[in-house]
């Protein structure tokens, strides 16, 4: 079972459809042989998805859980381009004659169907781990402690780097070089020597350990290396790998609110409280009497798909056109509130800019 991702790129929906694959997987494990390792962004394109929403990993555990399976690492606490491996589950011992018939995995299968099996998340963990960053999984570029200064300052301005760890083996870290530490020992006197004469101690990080326990370490270091289980160096995550990934979380919740706050203002400007009253049943024991500020994203399309609503907002656009951006919009703030921990998928973005781009040039508009 090849993995045929490349370059990260998502793929098609897979038309022979999830729980084949699973089965034949479960299959390849009872018959003694041992499935090749995908990518989790290859067992999301099974279940005809980019990023592992909470939908999407529910639905993946539980068909893993039908046929007595699990991944190895757990798919959702890894980096979406990590590879996992296919285990059977261990399955409680029965009767002896049940032993002698069934594998592990088919008597999995059959306690599951027949609900003695309790399921149970293989990985019920929210927080945000450094082994799901990008910088966290791209391995590092190194140098030994014997190489020239004059080989290490060119590595690092040939790759733009401002830190560079000081390596004998993928295991062993001997220090790391920095501009500061390369500067700090130029101007008190130290001679052109070996590398290991430049550097300074390295800071390091478990890939288990949350996001915001790194924080802390690359705001006063500007850089962490990242360990994984195995001990390996796997990435180094720098100060400003750290800027784009909280820019990539909190750019759609920026935009969201953005856009909401503009619905609003178009909406107060020509609705009264008596208005929301009547239109959205308040005050009729449904819910209390509301103000613009109470209204929900769901309020807004039903208000703005009102034809009566539309007519008296006086906006000179098409109606249709315009709810149909509000459901987009709605469905992509649901998501966004379920805290995906891949993000949304950059043509999500585009729909989110585009929108409070059309909805700022429309207010300026209105104002002028």
């Amino acid at each position: 079972m090849a993995d045929p991702t490349l370059n990260g790129a998502p793929e098609a929906a897979d038309p022979v459809g999830p729980q084949e694959r699973l089965r034949a997987v479960a299959e390849e494990l009872v018959c003694g042989s041992k499935p090749d390792p995908v990518r989790v962004r290859t067992l999301l394109s099974w279940f005809g998805a980019e990023r592992r929403g909470y939908g999407v990993v529910q639905r993946i555990r539980s068909a893993l859980h039908e046929v007595g399976l699990k991944t190895e690492p757990d798919f959702e606490s890894v980096y979406i381009d990590s590879y996992v491996v296919f285990k059977a589950v261990e399955a409680p011992r029965t009767g002896e004659e049940d032993q002698r018939v069934e594998g592990p995995t088919q008597q999995v299968s059959r306690l599951a169907h027949e609900g003695q099996l309790a399921y149970h998340p293989a990985y019920d963990d929210p927080t945000y781990r450094l082994s799901k960053l990008p910088a966290a999984n791209q391995g590092v570029v190194s140098v030994s402690p014997d190489a020239s200064l004059q080989e290490a300052i060119t590595v690092m301005l040939s790759h733009d780097f401002s830190q560079l760890p000081v390596m004998t083996t993928e295991r062993e870290v001997k220090g790391a070089l920095t501009w500061q530490s390369i500067g700090t020992r130029l101007a008190l006197g130290r001679p052109n020597g070996p590398v290991r004469d430049f550097m300074d101690p390295a800071y390091e990080i478990s890939s288990s350990e949350s996001l915001f326990a790194a924080i802390p370490i690359i705001a006063l270091h500007q850089y962490v290396l990242v360990r994984s289980p195995d001990r390996r160096v796997v990435g180094i995550v720098t100060a400003s790998d750290l800027s784009l990934q909280f820019q990539q979380l909190a750019e759609p919740f920026l935009l969201i609110g953005e856009i909401e706050n503009h619905l609003r203002r178009i909406l107060s400007l020509r609705l009264s409280p008596t208005d929301l009253v009547e239109l959205l049943g308040a005050g009729q024991g449904k819910r209390p009497a509301v103000q613009v500020s109470d209204l929900t994203f769901g309020d807004y399309v039903r208000l703005f798909s009102d034809r009566g609503i539309w007519e008296k907002l006086g906006l000179r656009l098409d109606r249709r056109v315009f709810v149909e951006h509000l459901e987009k919009i709605r469905d992509i703030r649901n998501d966004v509130m379920h805290f995906d921990p891949d993000g949304i998928p950059e043509s999500s973005m585009l729909v989110l800019r585009r929108f409070a781009s059309f909805l700022r040039r429309l207010q300026m508009t209105a104002a002028g």
